[in-house]
């Protein structure tokens, strides 16, 4: 029999790979979406026609409540999330209601309906923030920076406590920063990757960005979501630290992404001090010797080989359709 899994923030980066995965593993998928507007389905229109979509929010509990209840799922992944980090500056409140108090939400629905359910939920790097050690690891302690990064912590020991108090196999995935051709164009590796295509296709000219100096342990998507299916087929829950262990910087990003199209990345880059953060996190990097050794798992995309990757697919998306400014899956 085939395992049922609820997939929140199905349409981002994240769930759309995941989603493959668990399509390839022969999962019945059931996505949850917001109702928008207009609704943002490019990442997997291409899964449309295998998949549910069921719409719930995680500002409403009633809707959490029906969702499990009416699907009776084996597996959740909780994705969803306020999830770029700046905007997190700007509406800190909203923040809270979403990553925080939506998860505590998302967890009373499913220990009132089936406490058999496991559930992943997508903690962060960013709760390292100013960091206490290097690398970082699962004991590291944790010193948030920003409004999102003060939500995944109180997200991610609520995790802890449904597992503690009411025996829940719940688990969280500390995930570094992991990135692919299907990254928002907000995030600053996408912002890199698009900005060189434009340049090099002459469709822009020059590239804006903050802190060249800030460092971040960056990976695939790809590769990250296979821990997160790994860590509910174990026998007993735990928490995961999900990194590369390699770090690099803003500027080395620039440096391979304009070197792959010829260009030196000195002639077009401005640094704009409005683009800084109000509290920086500057170094991270992290350890992931415990889902090396307890899930098998390990990266197979290196940072060079992954923003290449994302230069080449913003060059074709451009080239194909020169006028696009959305985000069109890979």
């Amino acid at each position: 029999m085939s395992k049922r899994a609820i997939v929140t923030g199905v349409t981002g980066q994240d769930g759309s790979y995941l989603v493959e995965l668990l399509l390839q593993k022969d999962y019945e998928v059931i996505g949850v979406t917001r109702r928008l507007s207009t609704p943002n389905m490019q990442r997997i229109q291409h899964l449309r026609d295998r998949i549910q979509l069921r719409s719930a929010d995680l500002l409403d509990q009633a809707s959490l409540l029906d969702l499990v209840a009416d699907v009776r799922p084996h597996e959740v992944y909780n994705l969803a999330a306020m999830s770029f980090v700046p905007a997190s500056w700007e509406q800190p409140l909203l923040t809270g209601e979403f990553n925080a108090q939506g998860v505590t939400r998302l967890f009373e629905a499913i220990r009132r309906v089936d406490t058999s359910i496991r559930v992943y939920q997508a903690s962060s790097s960013e709760m390292f923030g100013k960091v206490r050690a290097t690398p970082q690891t699962e004991e590291t302690p944790f010193h948030p920076r920003s409004p999102y990064g003060v939500s995944k912590v109180f997200a991610h020991y609520m995790t802890v406590n449904y597992r503690e108090s009411y025996d829940l196999f719940a688990v969280s995935g500390i995930l570094f920063n992991h990135e692919s051709p299907r990254r928002g164009l907000e995030f600053v590796t996408r912002k890199v990757t698009d900005g060189v295509a434009r340049i090099k296709l002459g469709l822009g000219k020059r590239l804006s960005l903050g802190n060249l100096n800030a460092c971040r342990d960056w990976g695939f998507a790809g590769d990250y979501v296979r821990a997160m299916w790994a860590m509910l087929q174990q026998d007993s829950p735990n928490d995961y630290v999900v990194a590369t262990g390699v770090s690099s910087s803003v500027e080395e990003l620039v440096q391979i992404a304009f070197g792959h199209v010829g260009l030196d990345w000195q002639d077009y880059v401005d640094t704009d001090p409005n683009l800084l953060r109000p509290a920086e996190v500057d170094h991270l990097i992290g350890d992931a010797s415990k889902a090396r050794a307890q899930l098998g798992w390990q990266p197979t995309v290196d940072f060079k080989g992954l923003i290449t990757m994302m230069v080449d697919a913003d060059l074709h998306r451009l080239q194909c359709e020169p006028l696009a400014t959305d985000n069109e899956p890979v």
